[in-house]
């Protein structure tokens, strides 16, 4: 199939110019943060129930995922269809929660029913609109503002850079929200237990094997009896103690370094002394990070000093951190 180079040039220059539209209004936008922005941050905070996220059409799919944002970095929420409230979905709306309505130009009637019910209860109201003077915004508790910017679609019709511009302000709003409950990773994981980011996000302790898999010996057992603790626990090392702390270890390497008088030796000569190990709460994906900078497949785990668990490079494979 032939290839029309001067096509080509043109669709090219027509991403180029939509993603610079964006880019500019998004710059706008954190030049001209809405007035009402950290009001509306303090009111979800003391909300005792969630924030009610709703809209219609492309503001509907927005809404959708700055509702999902928020519930997966600690702020309780979900979305409510615009049209759907109206046949019996407002139940889910109740009085202690936050309602959080989405109209680019703030006359959307389909969020007339949500507007009404939040009104008639009392119910704190946050608006995203581009429209000050719009009939949403004069009811919002908070009005967060969108700047005035063009749409990327050459018509000026199609929801573009307005519907951007909304994303990114929930993603603001996600993540002052996160810094203000000083959410952390930990927590991030409770949201997230499936798949890679979950696996990146385990701790040590839970990818490790605990104490029962430890391959362990005092620092004056002869060598022999060293090697029949590597072989039958099977990972190609073992931990050397000292009064019941972890002092070094004992590896292929160290093996093969001292393979002249490796049988007249004990684990304390021929250990490597004051090895690498890793706490119980660090994230697995530091501990492969730390393989990876050291050329280490294994990692005892330690708690004041003593061992409470081994963790080898194939566990975080198995797991999927890497």
């Amino acid at each position: 199939m032939s290839t029309d180079l001067t096509s080509e040039g043109a669709v090219v220059a027509a991403a180029r110019k939509v993603l610079a539209t964006e880019a500019q209004a998004l710059q706008l936008l954190s030049d001209h943060l809405p007035a009402d922005f950290e009001a509306a941050v303090r009111l979800i905070l003391s909300a005792r129930g969630r924030v009610i996220v709703s809209g219609i059409g492309k503001s509907g799919h927005i809404g959708n995922k700055i509702a999902a944002t928020f519930a997966s970095t600690g702020t309780p929420s979900f979305f409510v269809h615009a049209s759907e409230a109206s046949h019996g979905d407002l139940g889910m709306i109740t009085e202690a929660d936050i309602v959080l309505l989405i109209s680019n130009s703030g006359e959307t009637q389909e969020l007339g029913d949500v507007l009404a019910h939040s009104k008639r209860f009392s119910i704190p109201l946050i608006a995203i609109s581009s429209r000050l003077d719009s009939t949403l915004m004069k009811a919002a508790d908070c009005k967060l503002l969108l700047p005035p910017a063009p749409e990327a679609c050459p018509m000026g019709l199609a929801p573009t850079t307005s519907t951007t511009l909304t994303l990114a302000l929930g993603d603001a709003l996600a993540v002052a929200l996160m810094e203000e409950r000083e959410f952390k990773a930990e927590h991030f994981r409770t949201f997230h237990p499936g798949g890679k980011l979950g696996a990146q996000l385990s701790t040590v302790t839970q990818l490790m094997h605990g104490k029962d898999a430890l391959p362990l010996v005092d620092i004056n057992t002869p060598m022999d009896e060293v090697l029949i603790e590597m072989t039958s626990k099977g990972f190609g090392t073992a931990g050397v103690l000292q009064d019941g702390r972890l002092v070094g270890i004992v590896s292929d390497g160290d093996l093969r370094r001292n393979m002249a008088k490796l049988m007249q030796s004990t684990a304390g000569e021929v250990a490597t002394m004051n090895p690498v190990t890793v706490p119980p709460d660090m994230l697995a994906a530091e501990a492969l990070a730390l393989m990876n900078t050291r050329k280490i497949t294994t990692l005892f785990v330690v708690a004041e000093g003593a061992p409470i668990g081994i963790l080898h490079l194939h566990d975080l494979l198995r797991a999927g951190v890497a």
